[in-house]
C-alpha cells in the first residue's frame, strides 16, 4: 500500500482510533482475567467477518485470508493491564482516560498496541484485494504474567508462519520516532526468587529466635557490592529487587523471609555468573546468620527479543521516506517481553514506537501511576504495522 493511502485512512479513522484507545484503557484488566477486553476485541473481529480462533482463557488469535497464494505473516498485541492504581494526572495535566478498575491500569501502553493491531487490522481487511498471503492477528493474554505466550505458541505451531511483527509505546522514545534495530533490542528477563528461613519467636526474646530479617538486611547489601566488584561494567546485568514479604505480626519474629525481583540481561554468560553469585552471598552470609538459604532464581526466564536483519532492513527501506530522520539507531531496552519466543518459531521484527511528548505530559517512566501516551503516537505505529505487512507480503 502506497504511503499516502494509509496515512489518509489513518486520518479518516481518527476519532474511531481515539476512541477505541480511551475505551479500552477504561477497561483495563489484569493478566488471565481480561475477560471484558477480549469479549471486545472479538466483537471487533467478527464485524470484519475474520475467523476467530480461541487459544487460551481470554487469548485467540484471528485469520484473514487473501485468497490469493502468499506467505503468511503474524502481527501481534498483548491486551493485559498491570495490578497498578492509576493517578489521573500525567506528567502535567490531567489524563484524557483513567482505568475503571483502581486495582489495574494500562500503565504500559497495552492499551495502545491493541489499538494500532485493531486499526491495522480494518484497513488490511477492508484492502486485502491489495495483498497476498494470509495474515494472523494474535491477541496475547497476560503478557505482563507470562501466562498467555505457551499456549499462543502451541497453538500457532500449526500455522506455518514465516514472519512475526509487534511493537511496543516507547515512553524514553518522542512521539514520531521509532527503534527498528538489527539484533537485540529488548532485555532478556530472569525471575529472581529467595528465600531465607530461620527460627521464630517472640519479639520480647530475639536471643531466643533466629531471626531472617537481619540475614536478608545483610544479603541485600552485599549483593549490592558483589554487582560492582564481581560483574562485567560492559556487560550490563540489572537487579531490581521489587518485594520483600515475611511476617505478620509486629510481636512476632518471622521464620522466613521471601524476596523477589528480576534480572536483566543482554548476555547470557554474564548472567549466568550474577545467577551464582546470588547463590554465593545469600548461602554464606545466612550461614553466617545461622539460617538456610533457598535460591529459586532462573524458574521463569525470557531470552532478549532480537531483530532479524533482513526484516529489520526490509522495514527501514519501506518506512523511511515517512519517518525520515526519526529512525533511531542503536536503541537497547532493559525491558523484556515475551515476543521473544516468536522469534523462535519464524524470524520476528519487533519495533519501538516513541509516546512522549512534554507538552501533553506523556512520557512517565512505564509501570508508574503516571504513565500516559500521546495519542497521536498511534498514528506512527498503525502506518509502521500496515507499511511492513504489506511489504512483507510482497517481497520475496
Amino acid at each position: 500500500m502506497e504511503d499516502f493511502l494509509i496515512k489518509d485512512l489513518i486520518e479518516k479513522d481518527k476519532k474511531r482510533i481515539i476512541d477505541t484507545r480511551r475505551k479500552l484503557h477504561r477497561m483495563a484488566e489484569v493478566s488471565g482475567k481480561e475477560f471484558n477486553t477480549s469479549r471486545f476485541l472479538k466483537e471487533e473481529v467478527e464485524k470484519l467477518g475474520l475467523s476467530i480462533v480461541e487459544v487460551s482463557t481470554t487469548g485467540f488469535y484471528a485469520v484473514l485470508d487473501s485468497g490469493r497464494p502468499g506467505r503468511t505473516l503474524a502481527l501481534r498485541t498483548d491486551i493485559d493491564a498491570l495490578p497498578i492504581c492509576e493517578n489521573s494526572f500525567n506528567l502535567t495535566r490531567q489524563k484524557y482516560s483513567v482505568s475503571d478498575n483502581k486495582e489495574a491500569s494500562h500503565s504500559c501502553g497495552h492499551d495502545g498496541h491493541m489499538t494500532i493491531l485493531l486499526e491495522s487490522m480494518k484497513l488490511l481487511v477492508e484492502n486485502k484485494d491489495k495483498i497476498k498471503g494470509r495474515i494472523i492477528f494474535i491477541f496475547e493474554e497476560g503478557e505482563e504474567a507470562g501466562c498467555g505466550i505457551n499456549p499462543m505458541i502451541k497453538a500457532l505451531e500449526k500455522e506455518s508462519i514465516d514472519a512475526f511483527y509487534g511493537n511496543h509505546l516507547a515512553s524514553f522514545l518522542k512521539t514520531g520516532e521509532i527503534a527498528i534495530d538489527k539484533g537485540p533490542i529488548m532485555a532478556g528477563f530472569i525471575r529472581t526468587r529467595f528465600t531465607i528461613k530461620g527460627v521464630g519467636g517472640h519479639s520480647s526474646r530475639p536471643d531466643l529466635a533466629v531471626s531472617p530479617i537481619f540475614a536478608q538486611a545483610a544479603i541485600i547489601q552485599s549483593l549490592a557490592s558483589s554487582w560492582v566488584n564481581r560483574l562485567d561494567p560492559t556487560k550490563t546485568v540489572t537487579l531490581g529487587l521489587s518485594t520483600i514479604h515475611g511476617g505478620s505480626a509486629h510481636n512476632v519474629i518471622a521464620d522466613k523471609v521471601t524476596i523477589d525481583g528480576t534480572l536483566r540481561f543482554f548476555d547470557r554468560e554474564e548472567v549466568d555468573k550474577a545467577i551464582e553469585q546470588i547463590d554465593i552471598v545469600g548461602k554464606n552470609i545466612a550461614r553466617a546468620h545461622g539460617c538456610e538459604f533457598i535460591n529459586e532464581t532462573g524458574k521463569e526466564q525470557y531470552d532478549p527479543v532480537i531483530n532479524d536483519p533482513k526484516l529489520s532492513e526490509l522495514m527501514e527501506e519501506n518506512i523511511k521516506d515517512y519517518f525520515k530522520d526519526n529512525i533511531k539507531r542503536d536503541v537497547k531496552w532493559f525491558a523484556s517481553e515475551s515476543f521473544e519466543l516468536y522469534g523462535k518459531l519464524a524470524p520476528s521484527l519487533f519495533a519501538l514506537v516513541g509516546i512522549a511528548n512534554d507538552t501533553k505530559g506523556s512520557g512517565a517512566e512505564h509501570h508508574t501511576p503516571e504513565f500516559d501516551l500521546d495519542e497521536d503516537s498511534l498514528d506512527y505505529g498503525i502506518f509502521a504495522m500496515v507499511k511492513f505487512a504489506t511489504s512483507f507480503l510482497a517481497s520475496n
